[in-house]
Formats: C-alpha cells, sequence, structure tokens
C-alpha cells in the first residue's frame, strides 16, 4: 500500500470514529413533542399577527412628489418625479421635470408597491443611454419609502444604478 492511501484510510476512520461516538441517541418521543409544539394554534397565530397588512392601492391613489438618491458611487444628484397612481394596477405613471412621462406596470405583493416601467426609457441621469427602472415602496406613515433599481444600457461596469425614493402625496 502506498503512503497516500494508507493515509486516507486513516482519515476515513477517524471520521466515522468522530461521528459514532458524538452522535446522539434518537429521542423519538422529544421529536415528536417539539413537531406537535411548533405547529399548535398559537404558534401560528403569533406569526400570521407580526405578517405586515397587505396594502391597498385604493390608500395611496394620487399624486406623489417623489425624491431618489443614489445609495453609492460619486453621483449623489436627487432625481425628482411626480408619481401618479391609481386605485388599480392601471394607469401608473412617473413624470419627469423635462416632461418625459413613463408609464408603470404595477404589481402589489403583500405590504409592497412594485412598479417597473413598461418599456426602456432615456436615462434622464445619464445622456445617450437608455435605462429601465423597478422599484419597490411601502406605506410609512403619510409616505412611500423604497428602492429603485436603474439598468442602464450600457456595455461593462456602471450599469446598475440603486436609489432610495421617498414620496410625499401631493394635495
Amino acid at each position: 500500500m502506498n503512503v497516500h492511501r494508507v493515509a486516507s484510510h486513516a482519515a476515513a476512520w477517524c471520521g466515522v470514529v468522530a461521528l459514532v461516538g458524538c452522535a446522539k441517541a434518537d429521542n423519538k418521543a422529544d421529536s415528536a413533542a417539539a413537531v406537535s409544539a411548533a405547529s399548535t394554534p398559537a404558534t401560528t397565530t403569533t406569526a400570521a399577527a407580526t405578517m405586515p397588512a397587505p396594502i391597498a392601492l385604493a390608500d395611496v391613489a394620487g399624486t406623489w412628489k417623489v425624491r431618489a438618491v443614489p445609495t453609492s458611487g460619486s453621483d449623489t444628484a436627487a432625481t425628482e418625479t411626480t408619481l401618479t397612481a391609481t386605485s388599480t394596477t392601471e394607469g401608473w405613471s412617473t413624470k419627469f421635470a423635462n416632461g418625459l412621462v413613463v408609464p408603470q406596470k404595477v404589481t402589489v405583493a403583500g405590504d409592497s408597491i412594485v412598479t417597473e416601467s413598461a418599456a426602456p426609457y432615456k436615462s434622464v441621469r445619464r445622456k445617450g443611454v437608455t435605462v429601465t427602472t423597478r422599484g419597490v415602496y411601502r406605506k410609512e406613515g403619510d409616505k412611500l419609502v423604497g428602492t429603485v433599481t436603474a439598468h442602464y444600457t450600457v456595455k461593462g461596469p456602471d450599469s446598475v444604478m440603486v436609489l432610495r425614493s421617498e414620496a410625499t402625496k401631493q394635495p
């Protein structure tokens, strides 16, 4: 037998001995009690109580002034837009200061509103570049807060920008 084979056999046997020596006796009664306790109504009630209430689009319908600031990088300028929200997933749009209006696809996921630009559009932050955006918002008090991720059509690095977004409802 060569040295490598002897060493690997010795290591394997040491592992087996360690596993057998450290193994606990299986106590089926304890396991069954743990499973039963984990699925009691009190446990499921507590889990349901900590879940946030689903958001209703009717509660956010209206016009919102949005301010989005990059979370990292040297570009720290805010982008200010106006978000038009409806009580359904139809008719949402983002309007930029230059007049560009971008239709939004909207879905609701629990307490979150997810917006996606319906098609690529000319970036207001990067000249000559198209962008698609995806935002996730939650209602906190009288504000919508969340993040917007911008995906720029460029080759190489810096194709994604994440912005922290806060929106205030307009009268």
